[in-house]
């Protein structure tokens, strides 16, 4: 990885190339921004180069000056005048790597053949496909699987529903369904924008707890209209999980589909967050050695993950929760900017009467959660705040207050990126909380459920190895599916809503 660090004031830079294992700071004396290239910005630039030596040396300069981090170079061919590479670089932005390719192009005997940026050829087609598990070699085969044997399995599960879930693929599938309407960080961009990341879903779904899931975006907005929708076409699929739906429709959405179908409806966004939230912050008080019962948490965002977060904080007996909006604290008896949910919300949070806006509910609070937007509260809002402060500032890519500023201040400091310590991802939730579902033949998922896979993603974090910097398990460890599928299944049973 690659840091270039910008002297907001003098232009100045300073190129450092290192791995950067954890978030530090350096003092030069001056204002310095941190910039990083990613992988997620990163292009492969074919060349064709005179054979001249020094010719390599000239490009990794110019990469270099632009602030460009090479990640691998390859040999296409070479002859005796020319030689063709392939040169992947890691950029901080697409601005950036249109900056890179100028660069390259200034050296003389160097000709840029063409440039593929690595993000968008991942998409390429989709991400995902289906796979036979049954070979059709000939017609011995083709006789089994479909006519005229399939017959007798179809007569199989019309005499006996059940059996859907034995002979198809029902037992191991789960439905992504969204309209588009509230995609994470980049708000309402219609169903067909909202495919690759209901794609990326589905393959982390298979990656991880080996679920088939299907993404399936609706070009509807209203509820019923969904509804309707998952209600046709549930019987292919053992649970429901809803995703990226605008509030306050998917708090309707999801209750009526839970009353009306016989199978989990889970809505990640609400339930998936909260899960992850509450495991965090079990470890956190841990760390600064505090006792949940007692904490004074303020959530910003009164949407679905903010709601859904302190309904699930509400469970475990935090009583002194403060949720804030647009337009501040939510009190009982507010007026403005109201709704059915932030109506519940005043009726059950808030017990100091705390009105104001965020900032003034942010004196003295133990924890900060956002789920909210970027910069929203400040370095004086978290050096306001009790002693030993945690702060969970989650809105992706840009968080409420920028990481390098409230590190220094907040004794725990969590984010939903990749690049900080302690990254709040649904991922570590949802994989093993359906494979638990799925293997139970769970009705629906309720409260207990939620916090077992809470507890469950907790308790991968060894007491003796809890740390300010390390309160969640790492998205990649893959016993976290595991264990959360144990639990969510034990708590199944244990609630009289297993089948198997």
């Amino acid at each position: 990885m690659r840091i270039q660090c910008v002297d907001v004031s003098e232009k100045k830079k300073i190129t450092i190339a290192a791995p950067v294992q954890k978030v530090f700071s350096i003092d030069l004396g001056y204002n310095y921004l941190m910039k990083i290239t990613s992988p997620s910005y990163s292009i492969t630039l074919r060349l064709l180069i005179d054979n001249n030596v020094g010719m390599f040396g000239k490009i990794a300069t110019a990469i270099g000056n632009t602030g460009g981090d090479i990640d691998s170079v390859d040999i296409v061919s070479a002859g005796k005048e020319t030689i063709v590479r392939d040169i992947t670089v890691n950029a901080r932005d697409d601005v950036h790597e249109k900056e890179i390719v100028e660069g390259i192009k200034k050296i003389e005997g160097v000709k840029v053949i063409h440039v593929h940026d690595r993000t968008f050829l991942a998409h390429h087609g989709g991400k995902i496909g289906i796979y036979n598990k049954v070979p059709v070699r000939n017609r011995n085969d083709l006789s089994m699987v479909y006519t005229p044997g399939v017959a007798r399995v179809c007569m199989a599960i019309h005499q006996d529903k059940e059996k859907a879930y034995r002979f198809t693929i029902k037992k191991n599938s789960v439905a992504i369904i969204t309209d588009g309407s509230a995609v994470l960080g980049l708000g309402d961009i219609g169903p067909e924008a909202a495919m690759p990341v209901m794609e990326g879903k589905a393959m982390l779904f298979k990656e991880f707890a080996d679920i088939d899931a299907f993404p399936i975006a609706l070009s509807a907005r209203e509820p019923d209209k969904i509804i309707k929708v998952v209600k046709y076409i549930s019987p292919a699929f053992g649970g429901i999980n809803l995703e990226d739906i605008s509030t306050p429709r998917c708090f309707e959405i999801e209750e009526r589909l839970k009353q009306e179908l016989d199978m989990p409806v889970f809505h990640d966004d609400q339930h998936g967050t909260a899960i992850i939230i509450l495991a965090a912050l079990m470890n956190a008080v841990k760390v600064v050695e505090k006792k949940l019962e007692d904490l004074k948490i303020v959530i910003s965002g009164a949407g679905a993950a903010g709601t859904a977060t302190c309904k699930t904080l509400l469970l475990v007996g935090i009583k002194d929760i403060i949720v804030c909006d647009r337009a501040g604290a939510i009190y009982k008896g507010r007026k403005e900017h109201m709704n059915h949910v932030k109506q519940w919300l005043s009726e059950n949070t808030n017990p100091r009467m705390i009105e104001g806006s965020l900032s003034d509910a942010m004196a003295g609070a133990d924890v900060f959660i956002g789920v909210s937007a970027p910069n929203l509260i400040t370095v004086d809002d978290i050096k306001k705040m009790s002693r030993d402060q945690i702060v969970f500032a989650l809105a992706n890519p840009e968080p409420e207050i920028a990481p390098d500023d409230a590190v220094p201040h907040a004794k725990i400091f969590a984010t939903g990126r990749s690049d900080y310590p302690n990254q709040i991802n649904n991922m570590l939730c949802f994989p093993g909380l359906f494979r638990g579902l799925l293997n139970s033949r769970a009705k629906e998922v309720n409260d207990e459920i939620k916090l077992a896979a809470a507890t469950a993603i907790a308790s991968m974090v060894d007491e003796k190895n809890l740390c300010e910097d390390y309160i969640v398990p790492s998205i990649f460890d893959r016993r976290v599916t595991t264990e959360v599928a144990s639990r969510v299944s034990e708590a199944a049973h244990r609630t009289g809503v297993a089948r198997r």
